[in-house]
């Protein structure tokens, strides 16, 4: 297990820190919950601390056993998943994960979620000052969940409420990941930056439903899912340019990143950080390759800082 970076920082090299919302990152690279388990998965693939930050898989109050399987496929462009936020419950992460995830010095941002704004709020008051917590991602999108999470999502008023109510159940920082299904990204990220989160995050998977053409069924037992990968990178990348607009505090951009030129385009659409998601299930070393490739790109550009990519987009 690598507990410390021991490598002297090259001080001639593009200074790669960003600030979201608090949480101090040594390069704007996360990983996406829900496409790097708990950490301790990918450890022996990864060096951890490399990373900018990472963020881990939903989390409600109690055990969860996620949706029935089949639950993935792989589609042109992308990957359809209902996993449905399997997870061991807010204390069995506490228990279980957080004692390993202490021995790095990457932030951790844990995501949360819940079908009602009562388990939202618990989760949230749950994870209050526990230590090794960098902040919260509150999941207020995810299309796999019957109950909850799509409908909290969508309707300006329930992301109004259930962000306030977290809001208030802690003093972590505070990243709502808004949902793409909505017909104006800015009104929701208005909303998150009025009710007192510190950052944003988007986008979320798609709805999105496969079918078997021999038995004329849905492949995934939950019929639907959510479409992620490539596929959705473009939209992506214009809903985080209205939100980067709409709102002063930080927008986290992800969706569809393989390599550096996605994540570039979302730092200069005007994200402060960006996720890597379904590319760390063919390329577990994905985060690593574009951190090096924003560096490079950086230095090419003759820029000394991150801060002047973001959000340089010229129009």
């Amino acid at each position: 297990m690598v507990k410390s970076s021991s490598k002297t920082p090259d001080t001639t090299a593009p200074s790669m820190a960003v600030d979201i919302g608090g949480i101090r990152m040594r390069n704007p690279v996360m990983v996406a919950s829900g496409t790097f388990g708990y950490g301790p998965e990918y450890a022996d693939l990864v060096d951890l601390n490399a990373l900018g930050a990472l963020v881990v898989k939903g989390i409600r109050i109690a055990p969860w056993d996620g949706n029935p399987t089949p639950r993935m496929v792989e589609v042109p462009g992308g990957l359809v998943n209902a996993i449905g936020l399997q997870g061991p419950g807010v204390d069995g992460f506490i228990a279980d994960y957080l004692p390993f995830l202490r021995g790095y010095e990457v932030p951790v941002i844990v995501n949360i979620w819940g079908r009602s704004l009562d388990e939202y709020r618990e989760v949230a008051q749950r994870l209050d000052g526990v230590p090794g917590i960098a902040g919260i991602e509150l999941n207020i999108s995810c299309p796999n969940v019957k109950e909850g999470g799509l409908a909290f999502g969508t309707q300006p008023d329930m992301a109004r409420s259930v962000i306030a109510a977290v809001r208030r159940a802690t003093r972590l920082p505070l990243i709502p990941k808004l949902s793409p299904n909505v017909s104006d990204i800015r009104v929701f990220a208005a909303i998150a930056e009025a009710e007192g989160a510190d950052a944003i995050s988007l986008i979320n998977s798609y709805p999105a439903m496969v079918i078997d053409v021999r038995t004329r069924r849905p492949v995934l037992a939950n019929r639907v899912g959510g479409l992620s990968g490539p596929a959705i990178h473009p939209i992506a990348v214009k809903l985080v340019w209205e939100a980067a607009r709409a709102v002063k505090i930080p927008v986290v951009g992800m969706g569809g990143i393989t390599g550096p030129q996605e994540a570039l385009e979302f730092l200069i659409a005007g994200a402060r950080a960006v996720a890597v998601g379904t590319a760390n299930f063919t390329d577990p070393t994905t985060a690593l390759r574009v951190r090096d490739g924003i560096r490079d790109y950086l230095a090419e550009q003759g820029m000394h800082d991150i801060g002047e990519l973001i959000g340089s987009l010229a129009t």
